[in-house]
């Protein structure tokens, strides 16, 4: 049984019962204690307990956030976002056993969005659900000034902030929360390079210190290739050897 099993605490709801919030695991008793946690905070839950079943319930229910045990019957948790990031950009919170660099790494190329290893705590994923939520909600923090009704353009980029929208040309470009957090905040610096840190916390929040400096690194790969952009000839992001990445410039008789 890999979680630690303390009681949830009554509380006050602090989320409406909108999108639900789907919980894959097929070991029932953590998908139980999962839920108890989430349903206290007044969020909607639907479960599943394989691969499978995973991918109908996702169909099905339009979940606001999947928290997705990579260990499942069936089809496993790498299968199953493969499956969903071919036509959708729903946050993953990836619960995984196999807690070493590679294995994290593997899935935030995936497409996951966070993770959690276990054992874990009921109450630390309910702080990263909310984490997950409010990166979807907000406007990516550190992003410099930005109005929060704003169209953002860089090369043939149009960004919307307010639909979370990103369009290259006339085609809809579809972004995971990350992505479309980290491509604001890299245009709404406006030419200056940011750091892994600094993109760390304008994606992540300054006081998720256990989050990797190689995830923006894998983000920015994801990033680049929904684009079409290459890293040696970038037309949207730039390398910056030694301190991080920015928005390439244009290129000169573009």
């Amino acid at each position: 049984m890999n979680v630690l099993m303390p009681k949830p605490q009554s509380g006050t709801s602090s989320a409406s019962p909108g999108r639900p919030i789907l919980v894959v695991d097929d070991v029932r008793k953590i998908v139980a204690l999962v839920r108890a946690y989430l349903e206290r905070e007044g969020y909607r839950v639907v479960t599943a307990y394989d691969g499978r079943e995973a991918l109908q319930r996702a169909r099905s229910e339009d979940p606001a956030l999947i928290v997705l045990d990579l260990m499942l019957p069936e089809l496993d948790g790498f299968e199953v976002m493969r499956a969903l990031r071919a036509d959708s950009d729903v946050p993953v919170l990836m619960l995984t056993a196999r807690s070493s660099l590679p294995e994290r790494i593997l899935g935030l190329e995936k497409g996951a969005d966070d993770y959690l290893p276990k054992p874990f705590s009921p109450a630390e994923l309910v702080v990263r659900v909310k984490a997950v939520l409010r990166r979807v909600r907000q406007p990516a923090p550190g992003a410099g000034p930005v109005p929060v009704s704003t169209t953002l353009t860089q090369h043939d980029l149009t960004i919307d902030t307010e639909r979370y929208e990103v369009r290259r040309g006339d085609e809809l470009v579809a972004l995971t929360p990350v992505e479309f957090k980290l491509l604001v905040t890299l245009v709404a610096a406006d030419g200056r390079a940011l750091t892994r840190d600094q993109l760390l916390d304008a994606v992540y929040g300054a006081d998720d210190g256990d989050v990797l400096d190689r995830t923006i690194d894998v983000h920015i790969g994801r990033l680049r290739e929904k684009l079409g952009d290459d890293a040696e000839q970038p037309r949207y992001v730039m390398t910056v050897r030694g301190v991080g990445y920015r928005a390439a410039p244009p290129r000169p008789g573009a």
